[in-house]
């Protein structure tokens, strides 16, 4: 039995990330949102794309306003009016100034802007009341960023200021990885989809729903393959079929060790490496991890057999499978699970054997994260209580208890 860290690297290192070449898509600008961006975008544009004023006030030179003040204002005559928008078409003599605003293009001779509160209009003539600094509230051309400079790189997730990046450097067609398949099936004579009859005995496969819904919030795409029965022939069938079109196939139940499960042996018939069999977590023991050679210029393609219990299902995602999507997906950084320290509003015990998962709610208070443990029983069949969970709470081995109020690891997870 591996432990987290081993099963981790172990499913790591043999995820492929999408091919910034073969796996592309291009995508309008909407259309971007949320997406892993696959090049690296550059403009032919400088940004500011001219010199242009940071403020409401007068564009002038500033030999003509050093030195003045209240006592001795600087009176100099207004020869044009800029806002935003507008192209100056006089050019700033000694002497003179152009009332501008913010945003608007700076007129040519001049160098400084000097803001309105600190002047005195009369007529077409504005006086100066106090000096400003050589080149104030001046957004020089080119200062932020210069036409050929790379604006965003490949790997990141783009949220809405990198749409504004994008729309600002006029890129309206993006290059962005396609989105990973993720095919999902659920194991078991036992169960029914959520609009059947529930006879004895019976139970609702919520781990499709569930499953189906993760891999949506992780960026990929579901592929809902339903509920397969019992019978090795059909379940072999069912995975030969996703192994054609998926990137990544998981499945729900039968990797235990009892007299129905079939899934280890079915994949070694399909040409399956199998990897991991089992992990020192709790729960979420029975995991599998196998790799399959596409046998052309595909990444090989990962298969995850998650435990039937439904907690066990959802951790074992959280935990292993969610980020060997965001790493195929092609996320440079990021990709790994991230932890916070937190201080726990409960006793937490284990038996220390295993690495232990306790799942309920992280928030932020007064600056500190605290965990509250989800009320009622923390077993791997009760569903009911997970519900509203966004952390779990972690006891590595060897570890039997923390106490109320000290500081425990704890996995954020949406």
């Amino acid at each position: 039995m591996l432990s987290v860290q081993q099963a981790e690297q172990i499913i790591a290192n043999s995820i492929e990330p999408l091919n910034p070449e073969r796996d592309i898509e291009i995508v309008d600008l909407l259309g971007a949102s949320g997406r892993i961006l696959a090049q690296e975008i550059t403009s032919q544009l400088d940004f500011p794309h001219w010199d242009n004023s940071a403020m409401d006030g007068y564009a002038v030179r500033h030999a003509d306003v050093a030195q003045c003040n209240a006592e001795n204002p600087a009176i100099l005559e207004i020869i044009e009016e800029i806002p935003a928008g507008k192209t100056p078409q006089k050019s700033i003599l000694p002497g003179q100034a152009a009332r501008i605003f913010t945003g608007a293009m700076m007129p040519a001779g001049a160098d400084t802007v000097v803001m309105q509160e600190v002047t005195q209009r009369e007529g077409n003539s504005v006086k100066i009341l106090s000096e400003s600094a050589p080149q104030a509230f001046v957004r020089k051309k080119g200062a932020f960023s210069q036409a050929g400079t790379p604006l965003l790189s490949p790997g990141i997730s783009i949220g809405a200021t990198e749409i504004a990046v994008l729309a600002s450097a006029q890129c309206t067609q993006i290059p962005v990885y396609r989105r990973p398949v993720v095919a999902i099936l659920s194991t078991g004579d036992e169960l029914v989809t959520p609009d059947q009859p529930l006879k004895p005995g019976q139970l609702v496969d919520s781990n499709q729903y569930a499953l189906a819904t993760l891999v949506t919030q992780t960026g990929a795409i579901p592929q809902m393959l339903g509920i397969i029965p019992d019978d090795p022939e059909q379940l072999k069938n069912a995975i030969f079929q996703a192994l054609e079109s998926a990137d990544i196939l998981i499945s729900s139940g039968g990797v235990s060790v009892g007299d129905y499960d079939f899934v280890d042996q079915i994949l070694s018939s399909l040409g399956g490496e199998i990897q991991i069999r089992a992990i020192a977590v709790k729960p979420g023991k029975p995991l599998t991890f196998a790799t399959f050679n596409s046998g052309n210029e595909r990444a090989p393609i990962l298969y995850f057999g998650l435990p039937g219990n439904p907690v066990s299902s959802l951790v074992t995602f959280w935990r292993f499978v969610q980020p060997a999507i965001k790493k195929m997906s092609g996320i440079s950084d990021f990709w790994q699970p991230t932890f916070v320290q937190a201080k726990t509003q409960h006793n937490l015990k284990s038996d220390g054997k295993k690495e232990s998962y306790f799942w309920g709610k992280l928030r932020l208070v007064n600056g500190e994260y605290e965990f509250t443990l989800a009320g009622g029983s923390q077993s791997s069949g009760n569903l009911i209580n997970l519900a509203q969970t966004n952390g779990l709470a972690v006891l590595p081995v060897g570890k039997t208890l923390v106490n109320v109020g000290d500081l425990v690891q704890v996995l954020q997870v949406s």
